[in-house]
């Protein structure tokens, strides 16, 4: 039996709509706390390349994206040359946007420096949020914030680290996303499941 199909009569944030994978990223994915680092790129990569895109789109593209950034392996796409932006550039399974595919390459070098100065890219992340999941209590989405303070601050930093597609709002979808905050409606099932997680 399919997640959804054990899920189709619990309530649950209303963005997934009745979009199949939609709900399952949202049932199994967004919130929960991710600490492996190439998960993590992965979701840098993704988020940038969401800007200005609804994150569906993205989501679609999931897989071609895995084969066209090297399984999200960051030494592995820092090591990527012109004529890798030109190939991306061809590949239409992706975002070809060349801003958005040379922030990836750049990125992944950057990842790469955090990496060596804090041991792990998420010891990084994590310490933005005191090492915990922030567990908000929202009870509609007109209350869920588009950036936090939080997730200003860790953009400047970011920033000025040399990353690139890292606005407050790209890093807010990105705490969402690998659960370093809980933006689950309370009125959705999966907020009580993930309370308590970090």
């Amino acid at each position: 039996m399919s997640r959804i199909a054990k899920t189709q009569n619990k309530r649950r944030c209303p963005w997934p709509g009745d979009d199949p994978l939609y709900i399952d990223y949202h049932d199994g994915e967004w919130g929960v706390p991710c600490h492996d680092d190439r998960r993590l790129f992965e979701f840098l990569v993704l988020e940038g390349a969401q800007a200005g895109l609804s994150w569906i789109t993205i989501l679609r593209k999931r897989d071609a994206y895995r084969q066209a950034f090297a399984d999200f392996d960051p030494r592995a796409v820092a090591a990527f040359s012109k004529r890798d932006v030109t190939r991306l550039m061809t590949d239409d399974g992706i975002v070809r946007n060349r801003r958005k595919i040379e922030s990836a390459i750049n990125n992944a070098a950057r990842f790469l420096e955090v990496q060596s100065a804090f041991g792990s890219f998420d010891a990084y992340a994590m310490a933005f949020t005191g090492g915990r999941t922030i567990h908000n209590r929202f009870a509609a989405m007109t209350q869920v914030p588009a950036s936090t303070p939080v997730s200003e601050a860790w953009s400047r930093d970011m920033r000025r680290r040399g990353f690139t597609f890292v606005g407050p709002t790209i890093l807010y979808a990105h705490m969402q996303a690998c659960g370093m905050v809980n933006d689950h409606l309370t009125t959705c099932f999966r907020h009580g499941e993930l309370k308590g997680a970090s």
